[in-house]
């Protein structure tokens, strides 16, 4: 491959990822009455957002997600149309924190805008439809 070529890839790379990061700012920044079901939230104090979550169930008989993994029972991820499969998170509910991935883009229903595995549900105390926090995984520093 040329460098020419490599070189228009990693622009246009740099193009979508710009974008898409864009794109996450003008949803977080949105009032959250002006939320759309599937939208990434309202943000919250310190960095953090606020979302609905609900459980996604328990895992099907080799269940295969968007992003291409095979679910378990023992998954820990979460489902959301919008981030990109593998963008680390940390997730909050009440006292629990629980840094995790997102596995699937695929929601199987409108009125959240994360689903949770099963597992990583029962990890934080999560039962129905409930508000949580969250934010971007941040790579310790020093």
């Amino acid at each position: 491959m040329s460098a020419t070529v490599v070189q228009r890839l990693l622009v246009l790379a740099a193009t979508a990822l710009a974008c898409g990061l864009a794109a996450l700012a003008v949803l977080a920044t949105r009032d959250e009455t002006e939320a759309a079901p599937g939208a990434q939230g309202a943000a919250a104090p310190g960095g953090w957002y606020t979302a609905f979550a609900a459980s996604r169930g328990l895992a099907g008989d080799a269940e295969r997600t968007s992003c291409g993994l095979v679910l378990t029972a023992r998954s820990l991820g979460v489902t959301h149309p919008v981030l990109p499969c593998g963008a680390k998170i940390v997730v909050r509910f009440g006292d629990e924190l629980v840094l995790t991935e997102v596995i699937d883009n695929k929601l199987k229903s409108p009125r959240t805008q994360f689903e949770l595995t099963e597992g990583l549900a029962r990890e934080l105390g999560l039962d129905g439809t409930q508000r949580l926090d969250w934010r971007f995984a941040v790579a310790p520093t020093g």
